[in-house]
């Protein structure tokens, strides 16, 4: 069984409608979730045919089973938990952050968080500051732009005015027009695109920039590289794994 969405009445500065709309969607994911992880379904199946091929070194195999799995989760709706999403939300709005790049926006409930974040920000600032804040949300998949549009209109005022959506490949989309100082990057993408994403924004990333990435327990493998890129770069880097379901990584790049 499914675990019940918490009540984030107390915790999210956020109307009724958006509240609702977030306890919706994230039914709705939880739901998914649990279908996709039954006992001897494909996702399982999907797994235990990498495992062997992964341990003979069969890697036609393997690269069979990624496309298996690119095309089983191509639709579906799995999002960033809400414990998670709320963690994201409050650490934004303690950093004040009005410039945000969502890698992997999916159907765009993680990204509506981020931009209650941003734009709470900005009411704070003077006209001019104020103006330029926005989350860049990436998302290469048609269908689920078509939902996240649908879902950001749902939410309003309080979200859509501060999302630039950049629909494709994040390698083309994010290769310019970025913030000169990006203060947050949420990292919830295919795991061999983290690093080239980090490395497309690394440039523009200012000093204390924080970047949040998931899933990094569960996904040790895909994560490799990154952390091979980070580690080799610890003068600039410092990372911490926080205790979340799948292990949520909190990156400040601090050159």
């Amino acid at each position: 069984m499914a675990p019940e969405p918490i009540d984030a009445s107390a915790t999210l500065d956020a109307s009724e409608r958006v509240k609702t709309l977030l306890l919706r969607l994230h039914t709705n994911s939880l739901a998914q979730e649990e279908e996709l992880n039954k006992p001897g379904g494909k996702l399982s199946e999907l797994k235990a045919a990498s495992e062997r091929y992964g341990d003979v070194g069969d890697t036609a195999g393997l690269a069979d089973c990624q496309r298996q799995f690119d095309d089983l989760m191509r639709d579906k709706m799995i999002a960033l938990e809400q414990d998670k999403a709320l963690f994201v939300y409050h650490l934004c709005r303690t950093l004040s952050a009005t410039r945000i790049v969502e890698a992997g926006t999916s159907f765009g409930l993680s990204t509506i968080y981020l931009a209650l974040a941003v734009g709470q920000n900005a009411s704070k600032l003077d006209p001019e500051r104020g103006g330029s804040a926005k989350v860049i949300a990436t998302e290469n998949e048609s269908s689920k732009i078509a939902l996240a549009r649908q879902h950001w209109k749902e939410a309003g005022e309080e979200v859509e005015p501060w999302i630039e959506l950049r629909e494709g490949d994040l390698r083309q989309t994010l290769a310019s027009g970025l913030p000169e100082k990006i203060d947050f990057v949420l990292l919830d993408i295919w795991t061999p695109m983290v690093l080239p994403t980090l490395r497309l924004l690394e440039p523009n990333l200012k000093k204390g920039a924080v970047l949040v990435a998931d899933n990094v327990s569960e996904a040790v493998d895909g994560y490799r590289d990154f952390h091979e890129y980070i580690k080799a770069n610890r003068s600039s880097y410092r990372s911490l794994v926080l205790p979340y379901s799948g292990g949520l990584e909190l990156t400040v790049y601090d050159p």
